[in-house]
Protein backbone atom coordinates (compact mmCIF):
# COMPACT_ATOMS: atom_id res chain seq x y z
CA UNK A 1 0.00 0.00 0.00
CA UNK A 2 1.09 3.42 -1.38
CA UNK A 3 2.33 5.23 2.20
CA UNK A 4 1.84 8.86 -0.14
CA UNK A 5 -1.21 10.66 0.54
CA UNK A 6 -2.11 13.31 -2.20
CA UNK A 7 -4.42 16.70 -0.51
CA UNK A 8 -6.41 16.80 -4.11
CA UNK A 9 -8.87 19.43 -3.21
CA UNK A 10 -9.46 22.71 -0.25
CA UNK A 11 -12.24 24.55 0.27
CA UNK A 12 -13.16 26.60 3.32
CA UNK A 13 -16.12 29.56 4.38
CA UNK A 14 -14.68 31.84 6.63
CA UNK A 15 -14.10 36.05 7.22
CA UNK A 16 -11.67 36.02 4.67
CA UNK A 17 -14.35 34.39 2.17
CA UNK A 18 -15.15 31.41 0.35
CA UNK A 19 -13.42 31.27 -2.68
CA UNK A 20 -9.40 30.46 -3.14
CA UNK A 21 -8.53 33.71 -5.41
CA UNK A 22 -10.67 35.91 -2.63
CA UNK A 23 -9.14 33.98 0.49
CA UNK A 24 -5.68 34.83 -0.96
CA UNK A 25 -6.11 38.68 -1.99
CA UNK A 26 -7.43 38.76 1.81
CA UNK A 27 -4.14 37.21 3.23
CA UNK A 28 -2.41 39.90 1.01
CA UNK A 29 -3.52 42.70 2.98
CA UNK A 30 -2.32 43.61 6.47
CA UNK A 31 -5.82 44.15 7.61
CA UNK A 32 -7.59 42.20 10.43
CA UNK A 33 -11.12 40.70 10.69
CA UNK A 34 -12.03 41.82 13.62
CA UNK A 35 -15.76 43.80 14.23
CA UNK A 36 -17.50 44.89 17.43
CA UNK A 37 -20.20 42.42 18.25
CA UNK A 38 -23.49 43.51 20.78
CA UNK A 39 -22.89 39.86 23.47
CA UNK A 40 -23.58 39.18 26.68
CA UNK A 41 -24.63 43.16 27.30
CA UNK A 42 -21.02 44.41 25.99
CA UNK A 43 -19.98 45.03 22.96
CA UNK A 44 -17.05 42.32 22.40
CA UNK A 45 -14.52 41.66 19.29
CA UNK A 46 -15.26 38.93 16.92
CA UNK A 47 -14.36 37.86 12.95
CA UNK A 48 -17.81 36.94 11.29
CA UNK A 49 -18.25 35.27 7.92
CA UNK A 50 -18.11 37.90 5.66
CA UNK A 51 -21.12 39.40 4.07
CA UNK A 52 -21.17 37.13 0.87
CA UNK A 53 -20.32 33.88 2.91
CA UNK A 54 -23.61 34.94 5.15
CA UNK A 55 -25.63 35.34 1.81
CA UNK A 56 -24.76 31.86 0.80
CA UNK A 57 -25.26 30.40 3.82
CA UNK A 58 -28.83 31.58 4.09
CA UNK A 59 -29.65 30.40 0.33
CA UNK A 60 -28.73 26.55 1.11
CA UNK A 61 -30.57 27.04 4.31
CA UNK A 62 -33.87 27.60 2.29
CA UNK A 63 -32.56 25.60 -0.42
CA UNK A 64 -34.42 22.56 1.48
CA UNK A 65 -37.22 22.29 4.27
CA UNK A 66 -35.00 19.81 6.29
CA UNK A 67 -32.22 22.63 6.05
CA UNK A 68 -34.00 25.33 7.84
CA UNK A 69 -33.56 23.39 11.42
CA UNK A 70 -29.82 22.62 11.43
CA UNK A 71 -27.38 24.67 13.05
CA UNK A 72 -24.75 26.68 11.44
CA UNK A 73 -21.89 24.54 12.10
CA UNK A 74 -23.58 21.92 9.99
CA UNK A 75 -24.45 24.32 7.05
CA UNK A 76 -20.86 26.18 7.10
CA UNK A 77 -19.46 22.50 6.94
CA UNK A 78 -21.89 21.65 3.67
CA UNK A 79 -20.84 24.20 1.95
CA UNK A 80 -17.31 23.48 2.37
CA UNK A 81 -17.38 20.21 1.42
CA UNK A 82 -19.66 20.70 -1.29
CA UNK A 83 -16.94 23.10 -3.20
CA UNK A 84 -14.12 20.51 -1.80
CA UNK A 85 -15.62 17.50 -3.51
CA UNK A 86 -16.67 19.45 -6.41
CA UNK A 87 -12.73 21.11 -7.43
CA UNK A 88 -11.33 17.32 -6.29
CA UNK A 89 -13.99 15.98 -9.16
CA UNK A 90 -15.50 13.68 -6.81
CA UNK A 91 -18.88 12.54 -7.43
CA UNK A 92 -21.59 10.33 -5.68
CA UNK A 93 -20.25 7.76 -7.14
CA UNK A 94 -16.92 7.55 -5.55
CA UNK A 95 -16.80 5.66 -2.35
CA UNK A 96 -15.39 8.25 -0.61
CA UNK A 97 -15.32 8.60 4.00
CA UNK A 98 -15.89 11.73 6.12
CA UNK A 99 -14.32 13.03 8.78
CA UNK A 100 -15.38 16.66 10.12
CA UNK A 101 -15.28 17.27 13.73
CA UNK A 102 -15.99 19.97 15.83
CA UNK A 103 -14.79 21.84 19.26
CA UNK A 104 -18.17 23.32 20.12
CA UNK A 105 -20.81 21.66 17.86
CA UNK A 106 -23.91 22.76 17.59
CA UNK A 107 -23.72 25.78 20.08
CA UNK A 108 -26.10 28.30 18.74
CA UNK A 109 -29.13 26.16 18.26
CA UNK A 110 -28.06 24.28 21.85
CA UNK A 111 -28.42 27.78 23.48
CA UNK A 112 -31.59 28.20 21.92
CA UNK A 113 -33.44 24.95 22.53
CA UNK A 114 -32.10 25.46 26.40
CA UNK A 115 -33.60 28.57 26.21
CA UNK A 116 -36.92 27.72 25.23
CA UNK A 117 -36.74 24.74 27.39
CA UNK A 118 -36.11 26.97 30.72
CA UNK A 119 -38.99 28.96 29.30
CA UNK A 120 -41.42 26.05 28.41
CA UNK A 121 -40.35 23.21 30.19
CA UNK A 122 -40.41 20.87 26.77
CA UNK A 123 -37.81 20.44 24.29
CA UNK A 124 -38.13 20.40 20.98
CA UNK A 125 -39.01 17.25 18.80
CA UNK A 126 -35.73 17.70 16.84
CA UNK A 127 -33.61 19.19 19.43
CA UNK A 128 -31.87 16.12 19.93
CA UNK A 129 -31.03 14.92 16.45
CA UNK A 130 -29.92 18.81 14.91
CA UNK A 131 -27.73 19.46 18.65
CA UNK A 132 -25.66 16.18 18.38
CA UNK A 133 -21.69 16.19 17.20
CA UNK A 134 -22.41 13.31 14.49
CA UNK A 135 -24.61 14.95 12.77
CA UNK A 136 -21.82 17.49 10.62
CA UNK A 137 -20.57 14.62 9.17
CA UNK A 138 -23.78 13.43 9.11
CA UNK A 139 -25.65 16.27 7.21
CA UNK A 140 -22.20 16.57 4.57
CA UNK A 141 -22.75 12.75 3.61
CA UNK A 142 -26.30 13.15 3.02
CA UNK A 143 -25.78 16.38 1.04
CA UNK A 144 -23.34 14.38 -0.89
CA UNK A 145 -25.09 11.73 -1.22
CA UNK A 146 -21.56 9.82 -0.16
CA UNK A 147 -22.24 6.10 0.82
CA UNK A 148 -18.60 5.81 2.63
CA UNK A 149 -18.08 5.84 6.26
CA UNK A 150 -18.89 9.32 8.20
CA UNK A 151 -17.14 10.25 11.35
CA UNK A 152 -17.81 13.16 13.76
CA UNK A 153 -15.78 14.07 16.78
CA UNK A 154 -14.13 16.81 19.12
CA UNK A 155 -10.56 16.90 20.22
CA UNK A 156 -10.96 20.60 21.49
CA UNK A 157 -8.81 23.03 19.08
CA UNK A 158 -6.57 20.53 17.15
CA UNK A 159 -9.73 18.60 15.99
CA UNK A 160 -9.74 19.24 12.03
CA UNK A 161 -5.79 18.11 12.44
CA UNK A 162 -7.20 15.20 14.26
CA UNK A 163 -9.70 14.35 11.24
CA UNK A 164 -6.73 14.72 8.78
CA UNK A 165 -4.80 11.95 10.70
CA UNK A 166 -7.83 9.60 10.90
CA UNK A 167 -8.03 10.32 7.45
CA UNK A 168 -4.43 9.09 6.40
CA UNK A 169 -4.77 6.16 8.74
CA UNK A 170 -7.71 4.69 6.74
CA UNK A 171 -6.30 5.74 3.30
CA UNK A 172 -2.72 3.48 5.04
CA UNK A 173 -4.65 0.69 6.13
CA UNK A 174 -6.52 0.02 2.34
CA UNK A 175 -10.44 0.51 3.72
CA UNK A 176 -11.21 3.10 0.88
CA UNK A 177 -8.84 5.65 -1.38
CA UNK A 178 -10.65 8.98 -0.59
CA UNK A 179 -11.44 10.48 2.69
CA UNK A 180 -12.91 14.28 3.27
CA UNK A 181 -11.28 15.55 6.22
CA UNK A 182 -11.94 18.90 8.20
CA UNK A 183 -13.25 21.25 11.15
CA UNK A 184 -16.48 23.64 11.41
CA UNK A 185 -17.01 25.58 13.55
CA UNK A 186 -19.83 28.57 14.80
CA UNK A 187 -18.87 29.56 18.42
CA UNK A 188 -19.91 33.25 18.34
CA UNK A 189 -22.55 32.99 21.03
CA UNK A 190 -23.13 34.51 24.49
CA UNK A 191 -22.39 31.39 26.85
CA UNK A 192 -19.34 30.62 24.43
CA UNK A 193 -17.48 33.69 24.88
CA UNK A 194 -18.29 33.86 28.63
CA UNK A 195 -16.71 30.73 28.97
CA UNK A 196 -13.29 32.19 27.40
CA UNK A 197 -14.06 34.98 29.55
CA UNK A 198 -13.97 32.91 32.21
CA UNK A 199 -10.57 31.60 31.59
CA UNK A 200 -9.32 35.02 31.14
CA UNK A 201 -8.03 34.23 28.31
CA UNK A 202 -9.95 36.75 25.77
CA UNK A 203 -9.33 40.10 24.66
CA UNK A 204 -10.48 42.89 26.43
CA UNK A 205 -10.88 45.08 24.43
CA UNK A 206 -14.78 45.96 23.41
CA UNK A 207 -14.40 47.95 20.97
CA UNK A 208 -12.49 49.09 17.67
CA UNK A 209 -11.94 52.03 18.80
CA UNK A 210 -9.58 50.74 22.02
CA UNK A 211 -7.59 48.67 19.42
CA UNK A 212 -3.87 48.72 20.43
CA UNK A 213 -1.70 49.60 17.50
CA UNK A 214 -4.16 48.55 15.30
CA UNK A 215 -4.20 44.49 16.56
CA UNK A 216 -6.53 43.31 19.07
CA UNK A 217 -5.47 39.75 18.65
CA UNK A 218 -1.65 39.55 19.11
CA UNK A 219 -0.56 35.98 17.91
CA UNK A 220 2.89 35.41 17.98
CA UNK A 221 3.96 38.54 19.52
CA UNK A 222 6.19 37.19 22.37
CA UNK A 223 6.17 40.36 24.17
CA UNK A 224 2.55 41.04 25.47
CA UNK A 225 1.81 40.94 28.46
CA UNK A 226 -1.75 40.24 28.03
CA UNK A 227 -4.12 37.35 26.60
CA UNK A 228 -5.35 38.51 23.35
CA UNK A 229 -7.35 35.30 21.95
CA UNK A 230 -10.79 36.37 20.00
CA UNK A 231 -13.02 34.04 18.77
CA UNK A 232 -13.57 33.48 14.91
CA UNK A 233 -16.08 31.39 12.54
CA UNK A 234 -15.23 28.83 9.88
CA UNK A 235 -15.39 25.78 8.24
CA UNK A 236 -12.47 23.85 6.73
CA UNK A 237 -11.73 20.86 4.53
CA UNK A 238 -9.91 18.84 2.10
CA UNK A 239 -9.99 15.78 -0.28
CA UNK A 240 -7.46 13.41 0.77
CA UNK A 241 -6.08 10.37 -1.89
CA UNK A 242 -3.91 7.35 -1.56
CA UNK A 243 -0.98 7.70 -4.00
CA UNK A 244 0.47 10.59 -5.86
CA UNK A 245 -1.89 12.64 -7.98
CA UNK A 246 -1.51 14.48 -10.76
CA UNK A 247 -3.55 17.10 -9.64
CA UNK A 248 -2.54 17.54 -6.44
CA UNK A 249 -2.19 20.37 -4.04
CA UNK A 250 0.65 19.75 -1.98
CA UNK A 251 1.77 16.29 -0.05
CA UNK A 252 1.72 15.01 3.07
CA UNK A 253 5.07 14.09 4.04
CA UNK A 254 5.03 13.35 7.52
CA UNK A 255 2.39 13.21 10.47
CA UNK A 256 3.09 13.41 14.32
CA UNK A 257 1.31 13.87 17.31
CA UNK A 258 1.56 13.63 21.08
CA UNK A 259 -0.16 14.34 24.47
CA UNK A 260 1.14 14.92 27.50
CA UNK A 261 0.04 14.63 30.89
CA UNK A 262 -1.93 17.43 32.26
CA UNK A 263 -0.69 20.31 34.64
CA UNK A 264 -3.51 22.38 34.38
CA UNK A 265 -6.93 21.54 32.65
CA UNK A 266 -6.51 24.06 30.01
CA UNK A 267 -2.26 24.30 30.19
CA UNK A 268 0.26 22.47 28.70
CA UNK A 269 4.27 22.68 29.57
CA UNK A 270 6.57 25.68 29.61
CA UNK A 271 8.25 24.34 26.47
CA UNK A 272 5.44 22.28 25.29
CA UNK A 273 6.33 18.71 25.50
CA UNK A 274 3.67 17.61 23.42
CA UNK A 275 4.92 19.74 20.09
CA UNK A 276 8.22 18.69 20.65
CA UNK A 277 7.46 14.98 20.55
CA UNK A 278 4.28 15.29 17.26
CA UNK A 279 6.80 17.75 15.42
CA UNK A 280 9.70 15.16 15.73
CA UNK A 281 7.54 12.71 14.95
CA UNK A 282 6.66 14.71 11.51
CA UNK A 283 9.91 15.65 10.92
CA UNK A 284 12.03 11.86 11.26
CA UNK A 285 12.29 11.43 7.38
CA UNK A 286 12.99 14.82 6.83
CA UNK A 287 16.27 17.13 7.13
CA UNK A 288 15.04 20.32 9.74
CA UNK A 289 16.60 22.76 7.10
CA UNK A 290 14.36 21.67 4.65
CA UNK A 291 11.34 22.76 6.13
CA UNK A 292 10.84 26.57 5.23
CA UNK A 293 8.00 27.89 7.31
CA UNK A 294 5.94 26.52 10.10
CA UNK A 295 2.10 27.79 10.98
CA UNK A 296 2.00 27.68 14.72
CA UNK A 297 -0.80 27.32 16.46
CA UNK A 298 -0.34 30.40 18.21
CA UNK A 299 -3.87 31.46 19.49
CA UNK A 300 -2.83 34.70 20.84
CA UNK A 301 -2.79 34.10 24.44
CA UNK A 302 0.64 34.42 26.71
CA UNK A 303 1.47 30.55 27.35
CA UNK A 304 0.03 29.36 24.55
CA UNK A 305 2.35 31.07 21.96
CA UNK A 306 5.11 31.38 24.60
CA UNK A 307 5.19 27.36 25.75
CA UNK A 308 4.99 26.53 21.10
CA UNK A 309 7.89 29.00 20.31
CA UNK A 310 9.84 27.21 22.92
CA UNK A 311 8.88 23.88 21.72
CA UNK A 312 10.25 24.74 18.34
CA UNK A 313 13.09 26.07 19.65
CA UNK A 314 13.54 22.90 21.08
CA UNK A 315 13.10 20.78 18.28
CA UNK A 316 15.14 23.81 15.57
CA UNK A 317 17.96 25.17 18.02
CA UNK A 318 18.65 28.38 16.24
CA UNK A 319 18.18 27.56 12.70
CA UNK A 320 14.55 28.45 13.00
CA UNK A 321 11.95 28.24 9.86
CA UNK A 322 10.42 31.26 9.19
CA UNK A 323 6.88 31.25 11.45
CA UNK A 324 3.74 32.67 11.35
CA UNK A 325 0.01 32.19 12.06
CA UNK A 326 -3.24 33.32 10.42
CA UNK A 327 -5.20 34.19 14.46
CA UNK A 328 -3.94 37.56 14.33
CA UNK A 329 -6.18 37.99 11.24
CA UNK A 330 -8.97 35.62 11.50
CA UNK A 331 -9.28 34.78 15.60
CA UNK A 332 -9.22 31.69 17.38
CA UNK A 333 -11.66 29.13 14.78
CA UNK A 334 -11.45 26.16 17.40
CA UNK A 335 -11.82 23.31 15.97
CA UNK A 336 -11.65 24.16 12.26
CA UNK A 337 -8.18 26.60 13.02
CA UNK A 338 -5.70 23.29 12.09
CA UNK A 339 -7.30 23.22 8.55
CA UNK A 340 -7.19 26.57 8.79
CA UNK A 341 -3.57 26.67 8.32
CA UNK A 342 -3.56 23.74 6.52
CA UNK A 343 -5.23 25.91 3.63
CA UNK A 344 -2.67 28.93 4.55
CA UNK A 345 0.07 26.75 4.22
CA UNK A 346 -1.24 25.23 0.68
CA UNK A 347 -1.90 29.09 -0.82
CA UNK A 348 1.71 29.75 0.00
CA UNK A 349 3.51 26.89 -1.41
CA UNK A 350 1.19 27.46 -4.74
CA UNK A 351 1.85 31.11 -4.57
CA UNK A 352 5.61 30.78 -3.35
CA UNK A 353 4.90 33.78 -1.05
CA UNK A 354 5.13 34.02 2.54
CA UNK A 355 2.34 35.29 4.60
CA UNK A 356 3.80 36.55 7.69
CA UNK A 357 2.38 38.56 10.99
CA UNK A 358 2.41 42.34 10.47
CA UNK A 359 4.05 42.87 13.73
CA UNK A 360 6.38 40.37 14.08
CA UNK A 361 9.76 40.41 12.09
CA UNK A 362 10.62 37.78 10.06
CA UNK A 363 14.22 36.41 10.75
CA UNK A 364 16.05 34.83 7.89
CA UNK A 365 13.62 34.90 5.06
CA UNK A 366 13.38 31.71 2.85
CA UNK A 367 13.82 32.41 -0.93
CA UNK A 368 11.25 29.39 -1.63
CA UNK A 369 8.44 27.50 0.15
CA UNK A 370 8.14 23.79 -0.40
CA UNK A 371 7.67 22.34 2.85
CA UNK A 372 5.87 23.65 5.73
CA UNK A 373 5.21 22.59 8.87
CA UNK A 374 1.60 23.27 10.07
CA UNK A 375 0.98 23.34 14.24
CA UNK A 376 -2.09 22.58 16.02
CA UNK A 377 -2.99 21.79 19.69
CA UNK A 378 -6.17 21.88 22.10
CA UNK A 379 -6.82 21.77 25.81
CA UNK A 380 -5.19 19.02 27.40
CA UNK A 381 -2.02 18.96 24.95
CA UNK A 382 -3.26 17.01 22.63
CA UNK A 383 -0.82 18.27 19.95
CA UNK A 384 -0.78 17.26 15.94
CA UNK A 385 1.55 18.52 13.51
CA UNK A 386 1.67 17.65 9.93
CA UNK A 387 4.47 18.46 7.44
CA UNK A 388 3.39 19.35 3.87
CA UNK A 389 5.60 19.43 0.40
CA UNK A 390 5.01 20.38 -3.33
Amino acid sequence: MSQIISITSIASISPLGNDSKLIWENYQNTNHCFTEHFLDHKNTLVAHLDEHSNEIVEELKQSDSKYKFLDKSVLYAMLASRKAVQNAGWTSNDVFGINIGSSRGATDLFEKHYHEYLKTGKAQTLASPTTTLGNISSWVAHDLQSSGPEISHSITCSTALHALLNGVAWLRSGMTDKFLVGGSEAPLTDFTIGQMRALKIYSNIESQSELVDYYPCRALDLEKKQNTLILGEAAAVCCLEIGKKENALAFIEGIGYATEILEHNISISAEATCFQKSMIMALQNTNLSEVDVIVMHAPGTKTGDLTEFKAIQKVFNQDLPMLTSNKWKIGHTFGASGMMSIEMAILMMQHQKFIGVPFVNVKKPRTQIRKVLINSVGFGGNAVSVLLSL
